[in-house]
C-alpha cells in the first residue's frame, strides 16, 4: 500500500499570520526524502491554504507523484492543465467547510465530470474521483472513464463503536474490490491516522492512502521525516 502525504496543513499554519514559513514545498521535499510515494495538495478556490505558487514549485521540485485535489471549476481546471500533475483528484468543495465533508456525487454531476475528465486527459493527466464507497458511484466512475477512485474514509475514521467501524470497513472492502474488477485504481483517504491505519491496511485492493492532518500533527513533536517514517513502518508491517 503506497502512502501519499497531504501538506495542506503546513500552508494553513503559514497563512495564519500571513508569513512565508513554514513552507509546504520544503515540507514535501523532506517527506520525499523520508520515503513517501507522493505529495497531495488541494488548491481551493478561496486559496485558504495551498496557493498557485506552491503548486507550481511542487511540480518543478518533487520527484514523486503530484496529486492535485481540485473542484471541477473552469479556473482550477485551467490551472491543472497548465501545471500538469500526474493525478488530478476531483472533490466536492464548499466555502464554509473546514475540510472536505464527503464524496462527490458522480451521478448527479455526470455531464460536468465527463467534460472535466475529457479535458484533463487531453493534457495526459490521470483523474481520480473522490467518492463514497457505493457500488453505483463506482460503476458510474468507470463509465466516465476515470482512471482512479479515491474512497472517502471519513465514516470509517469517525466510527463511534467497533461494530460501526467494522461495518464501514466491509463497505470499503466490497467497494474497492468492485472498483478493481472494473479496472479502476483505488486510493483512499480522509481521517486516517496512526491508530486506525493498522486495521485499514488489511484491505488488499487499496493501492494508496492519502493522509495529511494526522502526520502533520505528529510532525509538530517529532519532525516531518520521523512522522513520515512512523507511518510508513505501520503501512509496511505484516
Amino acid at each position: 500500500m503506497r502512502f501519499a502525504l497531504n501538506v495542506d496543513h503546513i500552508a494553513t499554519l503559514r497563512n495564519a499570520r500571513g508569513e512565508v514559513q513554514p513552507d509546504p514545498v520544503y515540507a514535501a521535499l523532506l517527506a520525499e526524502q523520508a520515503g513517501v510515494d507522493g505529495i497531495v495538495v488541494h488548491l481551493r478556490e478561496d486559496r485558504r491554504h495551498i496557493n498557485e505558487r506552491d503548486v507550481r514549485l511542487l511540480r518543478e521540485l518533487i520527484t514523486t507523484k503530484l496529486d492535485l485535489e481540485m473542484a471541477a471549476t473552469e479556473e482550477i481546471i485551467k490551472i491543472a492543465c497548465d501545471v500538469g500533475p500526474e493525478l488530478a483528484t476531483i472533490v466536492p468543495e464548499r466555502r464554509q467547510e473546514l475540510t472536505t465533508e464527503g464524496g462527490i456525487n458522480v451521478i448527479d454531476n455526470y455531464n460536468l465530470l465527463k467534460e472535466t475528465i475529457k479535458e484533463l486527459h487531453k493534457y495526459e493527466i490521470e483523474v481520480s474521483l473522490f467518492i463514497e464507497p457505493e457500488i453505483e458511484q463506482i460503476e458510474t466512475s468507470a463509465e466516465l472513464e476515470s482512471d482512479f477512485i479515491e474512497i472517502h474514509t471519513g465514516k470509517f475514521a469517525n466510527s463511534l463503536s467497533e461494530e460501526e467501524q467494522f461495518d464501514e470497513l466491509e463497505r470499503i472492502r466490497l467497494a474497492s474490490r468492485q472498483a478493481k474488477k472494473l479496472g479502476l485504481g483505488v486510493n483512499a483517504g480522509h481521517g486516517l491516522n496512526y491508530q486506525n491505519i493498522k486495521l485499514f491496511r488489511e484491505l488488499p485492493d487499496i493501492d494508496e492512502v492519502s493522509i495529511g492532518q494526522a502526520v502533520i500533527a505528529r510532525a509538530v513533536f517529532v519532525g516531518i521525516p520521523e512522522a513520515v517514517k512512523e507511518m510508513i513502518r505501520l503501512l509496511k508491517t505484516d
